[in-house]
């Protein structure tokens, strides 16, 4: 059976073990919604992944929880339309 010959020290086996850690997902934003996602995912708020609809959301809901649901969509994206659309004032500003 082997045995070690010499006793390694904790500040060695913290060395040896430093690489040993877990690393915080990066997170986005969702283009079309808003809501954080992680990279290269389907958005499960809204289906949509580079820019084309995937799942479609809306289908699995009720009558009800679809109705809320795109009003909420519909509301974002005209929050969106706002901030895109600046005067030549708003960019001279900046």
């Amino acid at each position: 059976m082997a045995v070690p010959k010499q006793h390694r020290s904790k500040s060695r086996q913290g060395q040896r073990r430093m690489h040993i850690h877990l690393n915080v997902p990066e997170i986005t934003v969702c283009p079309k919604c808003g809501k954080p996602i992680l990279p290269h995912t389907v958005c499960q708020a809204c289906g949509f992944y580079k820019g084309r609809e995937v799942i479609d959301i809306l289908g699995k809901l009720d009558k009800k929880e679809k109705k809320k649901k795109q009003k909420e969509m519909a509301q974002r994206e005209k929050e969106s339309k706002t901030e895109k659309s600046l005067s030549m004032e708003d960019l001279s500003r900046k």
